[in-house]
């Protein structure tokens, strides 16, 4: 966690380190935190939450994670 005032000085360097590392940072403010995490990680979190908003989809995910890739079927849904 890093006080409001040093993540002001250091903000180049800190977007910076998000970027690389894909290392969220939390932000201290007076009233409540923030998180600083960079675009192609926030981008990865809407998806992720998309994804698991349609019904069925993380138990489609789960089943599809447990199939042998030697059971899968590389046509399948494109005749």
């Amino acid at each position: 966690m890093i006080p409001i005032k040093e993540a002001q000085q250091q903000l180049q360097q800190l977007i910076d380190s998000v970027s690389e590392s894909h290392q969220p940072i939390v932000i201290a403010g007076k009233t409540g935190n923030a998180v600083l995490l960079s675009e192609a990680d926030w981008a990865s979190v809407q998806e992720t939450l998309y994804l698991l908003s349609i019904p069925g989809m993380r138990e489609s995910i789960r089943e599809g994670l447990a199939t042998p890739i030697e059971a899968c079927d590389p046509l399948r849904g494109l005749r």
